[in-house]
């Protein structure tokens, strides 16, 4: 039931006070709020439960080489075996490993991502499990408190406005990469999840 969503890189708060960053494509948006679906047993949900505060950075597809490097790496030092069969390893400096610059928030303690050109700093409202008892995932409702948007993509005349010809999100269908209306790369993320290869993108 993967039809495709936007792609987006979560930024969270390790107990460190190291940064954390994650790909996922399980968001949808209301009003100021929004939707994220986790495995509960990510570091970013771990980093979520404790903080309740996070980035979310929407990813334009020209970043499409970037996520696919976080594809299948874990900030959790014990990766779990459902991540280790699918060839998960452990990548404790994401933001170094995606080659992404770390940028400070001005409302939350987790950085942005400096090449996205959309970063939404946001508060942790409600925790809910998601799915069924033993699905092993938790759905997060946040309110987004800031809004970052890159000058270019805003409409000139209506400020609070994203001009929807300018910004081409990365989007996530069945695990492979879409942006501009096309199947941009071969996919990590596929691959270790074991989805079907896309026939275009196959030597």
């Amino acid at each position: 039931m993967y039809f495709g969503t936007p792609v987006v890189m979560i930024s969270t708060q390790n107990e460190d006070g190291s940064p954390n960053l994650a790909p996922m494509s399980s968001v949808w948006w209301v009003g100021q709020s929004c939707m994220l679906g986790l495995d509960e047993t990510s570091k970013t949900t771990q980093n979520l439960v404790r903080t309740k505060e996070c980035v979310i950075n929407l990813v334009p597809s020209s970043l499409v080489d970037a996520v696919d490097r976080l594809a299948l790496v874990t900030g959790t030092l014990n990766v779990p075996q459902h991540k280790l069969r699918k060839g998960y390893r452990c990548e404790p400096d994401k933001f170094g490993a995606a080659g992404l610059t770390v940028i400070s928030s001005d409302e939350v303690e987790p950085p942005r991502v400096a090449e996205c050109p959309i970063q939404l700093e946001a508060s942790i409202d409600r925790i809910h499990p998601f799915g069924e008892a033993d699905s092993g995932l938790l759905a997060f409702d946040a309110r987004v408190v800031r809004a970052h948007v890159q000058e270019e993509l805003l409409v000139p005349d209506r400020r609070n406005h994203v001009d929807a010809d300018k910004w081409d999100p990365l989007i996530m269908k069945f695990c492979e990469y879409y942006g501009r209306g096309e199947n941009l790369q071969p996919s990590s993320l596929a691959r270790g999840w074991g989805m079907p290869q896309r026939l275009s993108l196959l030597p």
